[in-house]
């Protein structure tokens, strides 16, 4: 099989797997505890959290480890507006992940940003920092899309909210372990990521909260994670987290010639695919994206269909986001940006990781362009 679903989740490094194996044969103490069996284990989860600060370039106090990217989203959103009094106003866009979208929703006005081709555009986002900026609580925008790739200009919008005052999120669980990420230079407030992103384990992820940034926890019982995260913390996950985190900011500076490689393997193979296919468009094309992703829409057909034919063929990719997979409706976040329905019907996300080699995708291109092809002769 030809793995082309990254954005999905990736394959955990074989170090990951045996921090995990070794935490939960060895070092199975509660790190609450003040015996010797719980000094080790919290030791090791010290050590991942000054791993995963030093990828991300910040201090080790201000990473929360969560279960991952949809709780550390919620923690930001929700905990944001109960510390904040007085400003109940969240500010995002419709082509976020559903753990932003539909989190934003519940119990709060929400004002939408457009992001028609995936970006939000500057001078909207000021015009309504300059009227609103006493009463929003949060302004979440995610750093690169999960379906198209495409990068939000987060340096500038985070500079803006700190003009006004405004507390700033960044959704970076596609970008984080993918792309360099330094929030010394950038004021950045809060920020997510998820460790199976960048060949860590499930279940485990974490929070960037800046010092100083007055955070409600959504899971209260304990005096965890500077009580911020209540529950006995996830030592084997946070192990693994740490090692994935060290491979990344590794892979990021000894090799950063490799991002450029794969993007130009994912370009190549969406040449070869509309080239040979007409019909096909690739959402984003012409905007900045990270260089794991590629959306490619089929005109008149169904996404599930093309996912499915695939996987028979021999490649695994997505129709959108993962989570959201088997449903026929088309995805959100190509409408919200604007993409007509019987394309967006037709979208399927292929995405690489620090290990896809261009025999794959070159592969994968002819696959690609035979299954579409099959089903397009099939269809009336």
């Amino acid at each position: 099989m030809i793995y082309l679903d990254n954005n999905a989740t990736t394959q955990p490094a074989a170090a990951v797997i045996e921090a995990v194996s070794k935490a939960l044969a060895e070092n199975w103490g509660n790190p609450s505890s003040v015996h010797d069996f719980g000094k080790s284990a919290r030791h090791a989860v010290e050590e991942a959290r000054q791993e995963v600060a030093d990828l991300i370039g910040c201090a080790a106090r201000e990473i929360i480890f969560t279960s991952g990217g949809t709780e550390s989203c919620n923690l930001a959103i929700h905990g944001s507006l109960a510390g904040q009094s007085g400003q109940s106003v969240v500010v995002t866009t419709r082509v976020e992940h559903a753990a932003v979208r539909e989190c934003a929703q519940a119990g709060c006005e929400v004002v939408w940003l457009d992001a028609l081709d995936g970006v939000v555009a500057i001078e909207e986002c000021e015009r309504l920092l300059m009227a609103r900026h006493g009463e929003i609580a949060l302004l979440s925008i995610m750093w690169a899309n999960n379906e198209t790739g495409a990068l939000q200009p987060i340096a500038q919008l985070a500079a803006l909210c700190r003009l006004y005052g405004v507390r700033f999120h960044t959704d970076a669980t596609q970008l984080v372990g993918r792309m360099p990420t330094n929030l010394c230079d950038l004021p950045v407030d809060l920020l997510t990521l998820s460790a199976h992103k960048f060949h860590g384990a499930k279940g485990v992820g974490a929070l960037y909260c800046r010092r100083g940034i007055a955070l409600k926890p959504l899971s209260v019982g304990g005096s965890q994670e500077r009580l911020r995260r209540g529950g006995t913390e996830n030592v084997p996950g946070i192990c693994g987290l740490g090692v994935a985190a060290r491979l990344a900011r590794e892979w990021l500076t000894n090799a950063p010639h490799e991002q450029g490689e794969r993007a130009a393997f994912r370009d190549d193979f969406e040449a070869e695919v509309c080239a040979a296919l007409p019909k096909a468009t690739v959402i984003g094309r012409d905007r900045a994206r990270l260089w794991s992703t590629s959306c490619i829409a089929f005109a008149h057909l169904q996404a599930e269909a093309i996912v499915v034919a695939l996987s028979s063929a021999g490649v695994c990719a997505s129709a959108g986001a993962a989570c959201s997979s088997g449903s026929l409706d088309p995805s959100p976040v190509l409408l919200a940006m604007g993409v007509a329905p019987e394309l967006a019907h037709g979208a399927v996300r292929f995405s690489l990781s620090r290990s896809t080699t261009r025999q794959e995708m070159t592969a994968a291109a002819r696959i690609v362009v035979n299954v579409v092809g099959r089903l397009s002769q099939s269809m009336p």
